[in-house]
């Protein structure tokens, strides 16, 4: 049944054309998984592609970051299911990198991209009225933000 607006003011049919709706919503979180996929292989990559003296350092550092985006992509798939959507099965590809420095900048876009996504999916799911799931997508923004910064700092006095 649908129901005639009335006596609307200009702020609230403002508010509602900026709601985002449950499909652009399933959409956006599956470009985020999409995401989630592509960095786990980036860093399973990455670590067996490690090379010279600071190998095993940075084979380590790369594996330890995978599952916490092996937890980011299980907890997407599952919202989405919930949301009604289908989950993605396609990675983002996986920038090619010949050596640790290019694969630590890779990571480190991937990870500010992540950042960037976040943030604007925490806004979009308050804005379709899921204050769990902004929440969630909130601290998803602060475990990538750590990822960024640990990258950042390994890279700011890179010797290769």
């Amino acid at each position: 049944m649908q129901m005639e607006r009335r006596n609307s003011s200009p702020d609230e049919l403002e508010g509602e054309e900026n709601k985002v709706d449950k499909e652009t919503l399933i959409k956006n979180l599956n470009d985020d998984l999409s995401n989630e996929l592509g960095a786990i292989i980036q860093y399973i990559t990455y670590a067996a592609k490690a090379t010279g003296p600071y190998r095993p350092q940075l084979a380590s550092f790369f594996l330890a970051e995978v599952t916490d985006e092996q937890g980011h992509a299980q907890f997407l798939a599952n919202k989405i299911v919930a949301l009604g959507g289908e989950p993605c099965t396609t990675p983002v590809k996986v920038p090619a990198a010949g050596s640790n420095r290019a694969m630590l900048e890779a990571v480190l876009e991937a990870e500010n991209k992540a950042v960037a996504g976040y943030t604007t999916r925490a806004k979009e799911a308050d804005e379709f009225g899921d204050k769990g799931l902004a929440v969630q997508l909130e601290d998803m923004v602060r475990d990538e933000s750590g990822h960024s910064e640990e990258t950042e700092r390994i890279l700011r006095d890179w010797p290769l």
